[in-house]
């Protein structure tokens, strides 16, 4: 993939020379985010990774996502805290679905943290089904979770793999 401009943001394959400002948003994002080695190890299986800067050249968001067959599961999908709420998780949510389409992966898997409901609204705006519990699958506070795990909520699309479709079939 080669960088795309759209709609004033440049769409770029995520690569290691951009991990530094990355881990930034994760920090900024997560009270447990990704470590150095999370991206790495990602950046090295081959996963799909893109970032999108905007005009000004700032870095707005990035996803990382797990090929697999005729399935695709979405591991990251980070929006720097400054830039929230102004369409770019549905704008990388879009590529993703692309990328989907390119690769003929009729599904696509995710995890979110029961806690965080506005990415799961964003997700059911956009067409995702909550399809099931993982218990205990995220590190939590104690001060919120005793047990310090969260639970996340299982999520998936069927993306339509005709050209152009609507990301539901």
């Amino acid at each position: 993939m080669s960088a795309v401009l759209r709609d004033k943001r440049l769409l770029l394959p995520l690569g290691v020379t951009q991990l530094d400002a990355v881990l930034e948003i994760e920090r900024q994002a997560y009270e447990f985010p990704w470590t150095h080695g999370n991206f790495i190890d990602s950046l090295a299986a081959g996963y799909v990774a893109r970032v999108i800067y905007g005009e000004r050249g700032e870095m707005l968001g990035y996803f990382i996502a797990m090929p697999g067959v005729d399935e695709m599961h979405l591991l990251n999908l980070t929006v720097a805290p400054a830039f929230q709420r102004q369409g770019h998780a549905r704008f990388l949510l879009d590529e993703l679905v692309a990328v989907c389409r390119e690769r003929r992966a009729g599904q696509l898997w995710l995890e979110v943290r029961q806690s965080n409901e506005r990415a799961r609204a964003l997700y059911l705006r956009y067409g995702f089904q909550s399809i099931g519990t993982r218990r205990g699958y995220y590190p939590a506070s104690r001060a919120t979770h005793p047990s310090g795990r969260e639970d996340a909520a299982v999520m998936s699309l069927q993306v339509d793999l005709a050209e152009g479709g609507d990301a539901l079939e």
